[in-house]
């Protein structure tokens, strides 16, 4: 304990006096929106850096704010970060045609994630600071919104007080409860640390802490109670803390490694992807449960060394008050258990049916990033987006960045005459005159599926063409075109990452359990609870189900969830059925197998559920629509799992297959190692 107070301590001392340098990666080498990012900078253009947008709106028209509009953009312009100001007054095209509604141009020195965050917040206070009086200012631009995420909420105290909860009334004692929360928020508060020092080497994006946090806490909980569980198990059962402590770390401690390393596995398989901005997620999510699994396993017993005369007592204590009550230890679940082996059959058809009826949503998914359109209504980069849609055209917030390296005026021409698009700009030449920009507005909204045609249709017919007559290069940039560029290269790398996963966590299955259906079960079973819980986002998020702002769903949260989702399923998948293999092995039955594995380890599977739900559904209370989706996406994944898969379509399957769900091939069995997972009890 005390080598782990110290360590999590001095990383703790040496992150906060490293300080943090988070960095997000939203390059996408080889697609026409980086190669147009990539000859902007390279020209010293402007166009690369990031902007924000003052829209200024007067009923009465702007004419008679000029004054009080350019004083407050004068003060703006002295601010850190920004690099120009373009006044709505000097550009007849930044005001809308009734007069009432206007922009100002902030341009900053550096990329959104680059400026910090307490120098857009000074943007926007010195800018509001001018509203009132009939005049209404509100501001738009990715700095905004990183800015008012930045100040939003944190959801890891819900999470906490929620596990600490759910702990209690399962064990009845705040001691014996502390045990498992204590030892997650140390693997979490090292994993933060570390992933921080991390920082400085390596490109980990800023919203990577709040995942960290939640997941390692949903992790560390889950994996500690597994074995703390099985301690009380062994308690009941007569033995001593220390011997107990022993058969839990020899039992269950094999199956929170193999879960780990499951998880791990399923997190490294992002790096296939080649995205840079989820490789360094996917490796301080890696990072986190390595930390979390190393706790279980080794802070868990130090803990267990210094409590365990008192939980003794405790547990002894209700499992007399439960006996003399007449309880029996499982019975609900071993009821459970023997009903659905009565019916195996329509309670499999049933359970896969909703699986499959929630996960139907899928098939119309549509992959993308939320605008500031999907911001909460109160927020001022909605307010603004709101104003420039109403001032200027649906389009408006969603421009086409066209890079020219060539003729512009040929390239403005061509643009002019492309159906869909609603206005263009004069081409703004680079500082060495070397190319040219012409920003072009659709006719339709950022995320309308006719803006991603209008993309495709300029760069398959309209631009090639422009090139052959001219000899010029001409590329498509922009946000807009850059989500299209992700989304494209997250659903043409998927089946691969997919592949991947699956494979490798399969192979480890039938090692340990020497088993070709349990292997092929967990894994096709993984997909369908994925696959739902993906399913409850697109009705939820898509569709605008619960008051959601409807929108795409956001490009890389389908292979966040199926990394860690595919993972953390292994974890009862193991703990569940290394119970009934570890009961086959013993008595050669098979439903009594499936009966004594579902008693024995339902109900911490369903605490263990219940804290990872609360926990993960706690990313709900941020501001981030990412996060948001994130959380419900884990939680509905979970809940799934537990309630449907291991408690139903898990133990209906094991026993329509009767002892052939521990078949495996002799000449597969030969040329396998032998891994053992639980030691075997009695």
């Amino acid at each position: 304990m005390l080598l782990w107070v110290l360590a999590v301590a001095a990383v703790t001392a040496g992150s906060q006096a490293a300080g943090a340098s988070y960095h997000n990666d939203f390059s996408l080498p080889g697609t026409e929106s980086q190669a147009a990012t990539d000859l902007l900078t390279r020209h010293g253009s402007r166009q690369a850096n990031a902007t924000v947008r003052i829209v200024v709106e007067d009923r009465a028209g702007l004419a008679g704010d000029r004054q009080r509009v350019e004083a407050m953009l004068d003060q703006v312009r002295r601010l850190p970060s920004v690099a120009d100001v373009s006044s709505p007054y000097a550009d007849a095209s930044a005001v809308s045609k009734d007069g009432t509604i206007g922009y100002a141009t902030v341009t900053l020195d550096d990329k959104a994630e680059n400026v910090p965050t307490a120098d857009v917040t000074k943007i926007i206070e010195t800018a509001q600071a001018a509203d009132g009086d009939g005049l209404r200012v509100e501001l738009g631009g990715e700095p905004v919104v990183g800015a008012e995420e930045e100040s939003g909420g944190s959801a890891e105290g819900a999470g906490i007080l929620a596990a600490l909860v759910i702990l209690v009334l399962l064990f009845g004692s705040l001691v014996a409860a502390a045990v498992p929360l204590v030892t997650a928020l140390f693997a979490v508060g090292g994993a933060i640390g570390l992933i921080t020092l991390a920082s400085h080497a390596f490109t980990i994006a800023d919203f990577t802490p709040p995942v960290m946090a939640l997941v390692g806490l949903g992790v560390g909980v889950d994996y500690a109670l597994l074995i703390f569980y099985r301690y009380r198990t062994e308690l009941i059962g007569g033995a001593d803390p220390a011997a107990a402590t022993r058969t839990a770390l020899d039992a269950a401690g094999r199956t929170v490694f193999f879960a780990g390393c499951t998880v791990i596995i399923a997190l490294l398989g992002l790096v296939v992807l080649g995205l840079g901005s989820l490789q360094g997620v996917a490796l301080a999510v890696a990072l986190t449960v390595l930390v979390t699994m190393a706790a279980s396993l080794v802070l868990l017993p130090a803990l267990l060394a210094v409590f365990g005369r008192r939980i003794h007592r405790n547990v002894l204590k209700r499992a007399a008050r439960a006996a003399a009550r007449g309880k029996e230890e499982g019975r609900r679940w071993r009821a459970l258990a023997a009903a659905v082996q009565r019916r195996p059959l329509p309670a499999l058809l049933v359970a896969v049916v909703v699986l499959l009826a929630l996960a139907a949503p899928v098939l119309g998914m549509r992959l993308g990033f939320a605008d500031q359109g999907n911001n909460p209504p109160s927020s001022t980069s909605r307010q603004a987006y709101d104003l420039l849609a109403k001032g200027f055209g649906p389009g408006f917030n969603g421009p086409l960045v066209v890079v020219a390296d060539g003729d512009a005026a040929a390239l403005r021409g061509a643009l002019d005459r492309t159906p869909g698009i609603a206005a263009t700009t004069l081409p703004l030449s680079s500082p060495d005159g070397a190319i040219s920009t012409v920003i072009a507005f659709p006719t339709t909204a950022p995320q309308d599926a006719e803006t991603a045609k209008l993309v495709h249709r300029l760069r398959d017919d309209v631009l090639p063409d422009l090139s052959r007559q001219t000899g010029g290069r001409y590329l498509v940039g922009g946000p807009t075109a850059a989500a299209e560029d992700f989304s494209a290269a997250v659903s043409a790398r998927m089946p691969l990452f997919v592949a991947v996963v699956v494979g490798l966590s399969a192979l480890l299955l039938l090692l340990v359990f020497r088993s070709v259906l349990v292997a092929v079960k967990a894994a096709l079973l993984n997909l369908l609870s994925i696959g739902a819980a993906l399913g409850v986002i697109t009705m939820v998020f898509q569709y605008g189900w619960l008051g959601a702002q409807p929108g795409p769903v956001e490009a890389f949260i389908p292979v966040m969830i199926f990394a860690i989702v595919f993972g953390l399923s292994m974890d009862y998948e193991v703990f569940l059925v290394s119970r009934m293999h570890e009961e086959w092995a013993r008595t050669r039955d098979h439903s009594r197998a499936v009966r004594e594995g579902l008693a024995a380890t339902g109900r911490v599977i369903t605490a263990a559920a219940a804290i990872m739900i609360v926990v993960f559904a706690a990313f709900m209370l941020t501001p981030s629509r990412m996060l948001q989706q994130f959380g419900l996406g884990l939680a509905a994944a979970i809940l799934l799992d537990a309630a449907v898969i291991r408690c139903l379509i898990v133990p209906a399957v094991l026993q329509l297959s009767g002892a052939w769900a521990w078949w495996l091939p002799g000449w597969l069995a030969r040329r396998l190692p032998v891994l053992a997972l639980e030691r075997p009890v009695g």
